[in-house]
């Protein structure tokens, strides 16, 4: 089992022939996920090879959709057609969009977001890794190489806090690990991915990485405490960040005590989730549980 992706999805690539949508594409193709093409209405009917293996470019979402069976769409499409590329594939009736693209303006995101939705349509991101379940599926830029299968659930708004996670506890491996991204409108929430974590019977625990700004992590916390019977490590990245400034995700800005790293530790803490203090740290909480 896994949460979103499995070796059962069908996969197009909208930006396939762009640099890094070949990229990639490349990479996703080398760790076993079944791409089964890709999107420009400019390329219709060529194909693009990678080592050997011919991808055909189709004109539209809703073509490759018809042509394939495709059920997830990856965009490496640049921030001014974001909102359009996710219309499309929303409006073909895709069951999974993950939005790679970092820079997208927030009130695109928040249109295209509420579009999905009304639609029952899941996003993922945007500015965000993507998702993998190790060995079945890797839908967008997560390495594949960091970590197999395991027991373990991941969900991160950080994409290289996502890596090191994968990698520190890969003696373990994850069922599925999920980068939802850092902006203040994201497709997917920590309270989704931890939903999807509980029903999911090979999951037996999960991480939760989260940062400053906000209050996504307090709202997960709230629904740890109701909803999930999973033990649950988490991890608060910006201890050391200034009150005030802007730090790197649009996300994370802090403003008095709301949104700090030590007011994040304490809710979910309440909720019985142990914290580690570095992400060395919540590797090792987890194995402890884990090897119980």
């Amino acid at each position: 089992m896994a949460i979103f992706i499995n070796s059962d999805s069908k996969v197009i690539v909208q930006g396939m022939t762009g640099s890094e949508g070949q990229k990639h594409t490349a990479r996703m193709l080398a760790s076993g996920t079944n791409i089964v093409g890709g999107v420009n209405p400019r390329k219709a009917g060529t194909s693009v090879d990678f080592d050997g293996t011919d991808i055909p470019v189709f004109g539209s979402v809703a073509d490759a959709m018809a042509e394939t069976g495709a059920n997830v769409t990856v965009l490496f499409v640049p921030p001014a057609f974001t909102k359009a590329a996710v219309i499309e594939a929303v409006d073909a009736g895709i069951e999974l969009a993950v939005i790679i693209t970092e820079g997208v303006p927030v009130a695109d995101t928040a249109e295209f977001f509420a579009y999905a939705q009304s639609k029952g349509v899941r996003l993922i991101g945007p500015n965000c890794p993507g998702l993998i379940t190790p060995g079945q599926s890797n839908v967008g830029i997560t390495p594949a190489n960091i970590t197999g299968s395991g027991k373990i659930g991941l969900v991160s708004k950080s994409g290289t806090l996502t890596y090191q996670m994968m990698f520190e506890l890969r003696d373990i491996g994850f069922t599925t690990a999920v980068g939802i991204g850092g902006d203040p409108v994201i497709g997917t929430t920590h309270i989704d991915c931890l939903e999807a974590f509980q029903n999911d019977p090979e999951t037996e625990a999960i991480v939760m990485i989260g940062e400053i700004g906000g209050d996504a992590e307090e709202r997960a916390a709230a629904y740890i405490k109701e909803h999930v019977t999973k033990p649950v490590v988490g991890y608060v990245a910006g201890f050391e960040a200034p009150e005030g400034k802007t730090m790197g995700h649009a996300g994370a800005i802090v403003s008095g005590s709301a949104g700090t790293a030590q007011a994040k530790k304490e809710a979910l803490e309440a909720a019985g989730v142990k914290v580690g203090k570095t992400p060395t740290e919540t590797a090792e909480l987890m194995r402890a549980i884990i090897n119980g």
